[in-house]
């Protein structure tokens, strides 16, 4: 489990044409370049200091994200706040390269979510795409994240260890899948019949004599917001267990500087990048469920890499034993990247914690473009052509998709296009529609993208929207289970981070949240049509087959009956882009207003 065995296809990665100069980034903190202190032997210093840049939640974006997807938020000195175009894999190659220049020392890992839920461009190609980029991007290691089970645990071994498609085959004739450099890991993921790791639980970097351990775990509820066939026959156990196990184990092996790669994160209180988690005290302005993970993960992980909620932070929250200790996230999307010092102590092997400094920075697209990178990207982007740049619709402006916004204008059109592809008798006689949030991957960008022109929406670009294509299903429901549905998305697994639907024209309720857990939703508030919702009475929903398999914490959903299976949710918002818009008539943003939210 050391660099050398993931290392033997390593591209050695030529000099950037055109790099930035060092004066053309934002100053990261003190990273990588620097040893210092005492003597120790042969002349060496007893301390380096270790760079450690890492990213999360890239989902296949290789290139730059559209819209609101595609920026960050900025709070100046003054308070106010602008808004940064960002991401990319072609500048976030130019960014991470030009930050390792000056360090003796460094380190790239991720948290997770590397594929799955990807544009087209990788989508298409069962992420093959974005292996290679992260090959090219030099990564060293990352940990599983729930979408890495996207198409199940055959598929993930396929990516990383290579092999064409069982299905698709190979893309490029004479050219087969290499796989990935660098190793995934999977502590917390074993296989039910045996009870061994699913794949590598470790990593340890090693470099003249310096030695940091990884582990690598993916959020225990990955089995709740992944389709049943994508975890079948795999075990996932809880994070602080099993990172505490392998932390023992790393330390048996003399390895005490260590580091958790967990897919699972938190919320800070502001969406600006920039924004100091860490006031008024350590870890005070961030919540969610890596605060009790950190609180409770072992106090010799030195330093928390962590993904999953696509939120940016960089805090220090305090250990078991009190002790403030680093905990990242590098938003999504490849927009951020997280610059971390590590100092380490060549005498004890480990870090020394109270020299650790971490800060994100902004995947800026005013530097040159990486030309490997264009290179990959036009290769693929070559062989997705015939299918991706087809028009299936026009929008007269942006159909947004609000990451914290309750009802989404996006979410509105999704739902309304299940509902009428869904709604006549032999279709399964749908009278409403349900959609997670999570399934809507990003918004519709009036720009173009392209040479579509503006307003016109492209196959690529609703597949970048809709990118599972999971089936849809109407069933049978109560009005009961229709209310504790709703009472779902604010309680139980969802209490923590609610996971608000988006519902279908028609379907109307409140959102009290000036109270907590269930109650938020208010019970008499629940209409169809002005009609009040009848407990006994039985209705017709569709719902995408995640959903209906109680997926993202639903579990009252999988109590469903009669149903029918119709096509795929992709289908179905392309139908209706077809059928409700043209060129000279294009399709404007559904009005809001389905959820009252009281604050």
């Amino acid at each position: 489990m050391s660099a050398t065995p993931h290392k033997t296809r390593r591209r050695i990665l030529a000099a950037v044409a055109g790099l930035t100069t060092a004066g053309a980034l934002v100053a990261a903190m003190p990273a990588g370049a620097q040893e210092s202190g005492h003597g120790h032997g042969h002349g060496q210093s007893r301390t380096v200091d270790v760079q450690l840049l890492s990213f999360n939640d890239l989902h296949g974006n290789l290139e730059p994200p559209a819209g609101s997807a595609g920026r960050v938020t900025h709070t100046n000195e003054d308070g106010t706040t602008r808004t940064i175009d960002a991401g990319g894999v072609e500048y976030l190659a130019t960014h991470l390269r030009e930050a390792r220049k000056d360090s003796k020392y460094s380190v790239t890992a991720a948290a997770g979510d590397m594929v799955g839920a990807s544009p087209l461009l990788s989508g298409l190609f069962h992420d093959e795409p974005t292996i290679e980029a992260l090959n090219k991007l030099d990564l060293d290691v990352t940990s599983v994240g729930n979408h890495e089970f996207d198409e199940g645990a055959k598929e993930l071994a396929r990516l990383q260890n290579g092999g064409c498609h069982k299905t698709d085959g190979c893309y490029v004739e004479g050219e087969g899948f290499q796989g990935a450099d660098f190793p995934y890991l999977a502590a917390n993921v074993t296989k039910e019949k045996t009870g061994r790791p699913l794949l590598d639980p470790y990593f340890i970097w090693k470099k003249n004599g310096v030695r940091i351990g990884f582990i690598g775990v993916t959020l225990e509820g990955t089995p709740d917001i992944v389709t049943a066939e994508g975890v079948k026959g795999l075990k996932f156990g809880d994070e602080v267990e099993t990172i505490n196990k392998y932390t023992k184990i790393l330390e048996r092996k003399g390895v005490k500087s260590i580091v958790a790669l967990i897919h699972e994160g938190g919320a800070p209180a502001s969406s600006s990048y920039n924004y100091n988690c860490d006031s008024p005290g350590p870890g005070n302005g961030v919540s969610g469920p890596i605060v009790d993970i950190a609180k409770k993960v072992s106090p010799q992980v030195d330093a928390l890499v962590t993904g999953h909620t696509h939120q940016a932070y960089a805090c220090s929250i305090p250990d078991p034993s009190g002790k403030p200790r680093t905990v990242t996230s590098a938003a999504s999307f490849g927009k951020l990247y997280t610059d971390t010092t590590l100092t380490y102590d060549r005498r004890t092997n480990d870090i020394v914690r109270t020299a650790v400094a971490s800060a994100n920075h902004v995947v800026t697209r005013d530097v040159p473009k990486a030309e490997d990178m264009t290179r990959l990207i036009q290769r693929w982007n070559t062989l997705a052509a015939p299918i991706a740049s087809r028009p299936v619709g026009f929008i007269s402006a942006d159909i947004d998709n609000p990451f914290d916004a309750p009802e989404k204008p996006l979410g509105n059109l999704i739902t309304d296009a299940q509902l009428e592809g869904l709604a006549p008798a032999d279709k399964g006689g749908a009278q409403l529609a349900i959609m997670n949030p999570g399934g809507i991957r990003a918004g519709l960008v009036h720009k173009a993208t392209g040479s579509e022109g503006d307003g016109v929406v492209t196959y690529g670009e609703a597949f970048t929207v809709q990118p599972f294509t999971n089936m849809m299903n109407v069933v049978d429901l109560t009005g009961a289970q229709l209310i504790t549905t709703l009472k779902q998305q604010v309680s139980g697994a969802n209490q923590a981070v609610p996971k608000i639907l988006q519902v279908s024209k028609g379907f109307t309720y409140t959102l009290d949240l000036t109270k907590t857990g269930a109650d938020r939703v208010v019970d008499s508030s629940v209409k169809l049509n002005g009609e009040a919702i009848d407990p006994a009475k039985t209705y017709r929903v569709a719902m995408n087959e995640f959903l209906a398999g109680g997926g993202d914490g639903f579990p009252v959903l999988k109590e469903h009956r009669n149903k029918l299976v119709g096509a795929s949710d992709l289908e179905m918002l392309n139908a209706y882009l077809a059928a409700h818009s043209s060129a000279s008539a294009p399709l404007a943003p559904p009005a809001t207003g389905r959820i009252t939210v009281v604050k």
